[in-house]
């Protein structure tokens, strides 16, 4: 065999393998074409053959058994050399290719063999639509077209199902793609999150910076304007910190700020909003609160502080507490708690303070 052959063989075993096809189901419409193929040339048997490396398999059969036998046997071997011509075997006992062949000197004993080869686009005859009989005979001339006709329905149902194959899998990589690209930007998402979270977050007690304070400060004071409903603000500070941080050290010191972060946020409700205002110094954004409530959670506040164990020594805090005033703004009600916690300490410290 020259190479040129063995290079077209090559080409045509890949594009056979390219459909997907091989060792698939049974399926009506290839069926259906057997049958008519059997109908239309008084057959007993009829098959559509597709011939691979080293066998020939049956994509469809009437009158047969086997789903395949080995391409050295297969009559459908010879038939696809000629692609453009049905291929006819009379009476096999007398074809020299054939009279010893397995197929006929044993069962289904073939005598009469007709193939019209599966030709694709690209011109390769990846196997056959044949009839066979057990008795010798010929084809008419209107069965011979016909067999070629179905030749070309079978073909056309391989390119179609080449595109099914094709579609599906562009769309297993679409999806697979798609699934890529939701995971990257689900991740991009949670870094930008993060990155955020950074910006707005405080470190060493996990809760929100003075960042974060301005803008929430900011957007509970106009939902309280729009809503025409009481707001208020905590300023709490830890008292005599820096002879604290100085005595114990700036580790010591750390530690009792994030005790204090945590029993400010274990008082505060579900909807408030605690935040390191800046050094010692934290601010409380009470929604929806007015005096009885303001003054209930700054003393829950000012209590867990003073209650807190494990520290070097004792930590108390001073609270400074101011409700939203209407005709006011959001800086004016920092200024107004901040005046209040100034009095609490002058007051003595350790106690809550009300702003006027």
């Amino acid at each position: 065999m020259d190479s040129s052959v063995l290079a077209s063989e090559a080409l045509r075993l890949l594009e056979l393998q390219s459909l997907g096809i091989l060792d698939t189901p049974a399926e009506q419409a290839y069926d259906d074409l057997v049958s008519l193929a059997a109908y239309i040339c008084d057959t007993p048997i009829a098959l559509i053959s597709l011939i691979d490396e080293d066998r020939q398999w049956f994509k469809a059969r009437v009158g047969l058994n086997d789903m395949e036998t080995p391409r050295g046997m297969a009559f459908c071997a010879h038939a696809i050399i000629d692609p453009e011509h049905v291929m006819e075997v009379p009476n096999a006992l007398e074809d020299p290719r054939f009279v010893d062949n397995p197929l006929v000197t044993g069962n289904p004993d073939i005598r009469f063999y007709a193939g019209a080869p599966l030709v694709t686009a690209s011109g390769s005859a990846l196997g056959t639509i044949c009839v066979i009989d057990t008795v010798p005979r010929k084809l008419t001339e209107a069965q011979n077209k016909a067999l070629k006709a179905l030749s070309r329905q079978v073909a056309q149902l391989l390119a179609l199902h080449r595109a099914n194959t094709e579609l599906q899998l562009l769309t297993r990589l679409q999806r697979t793609r798609q699934q890529e690209l939701e995971e990257h930007e689900k991740q991009l998402q949670e870094e930008n999150h993060a990155l955020a979270q950074q910006t707005v977050m405080d470190a060493l007690t996990g809760l929100k910076n003075r960042r974060a304070f301005d803008r929430i400060l900011a957007n509970e004071y106009a939902r309280s304007m729009r809503a025409r409903s009481g707001m208020a603000l905590l300023m709490v500070d830890v008292d005599h910190f820096k002879a604290y941080n100085d005595q114990y050290g700036h580790q010591a010191g750390d530690k009792a700020l994030q005790a204090v972060a945590a029993a400010i946020q274990s008082q505060a409700r579900a909807y408030d909003h605690v935040t390191r205002y800046g050094g010692e110094e934290f601010g409380v954004v009470l929604p929806d609160t007015h005096l009885a409530d303001m003054r209930a959670v700054a003393e829950r506040i000012r209590l867990a502080v003073q209650s807190l164990t494990g520290l070097h020594r004792p930590v108390t805090v001073s609270v400074g507490a101011a409700l939203s005033d209407p005709m006011a703004s959001p800086a004016s009600l920092v200024e107004r708690a901040d005046q209040a916690l100034y009095q609490a300490k002058l007051n003595g410290r350790n106690r809550v303070q009300i702003a006027l």
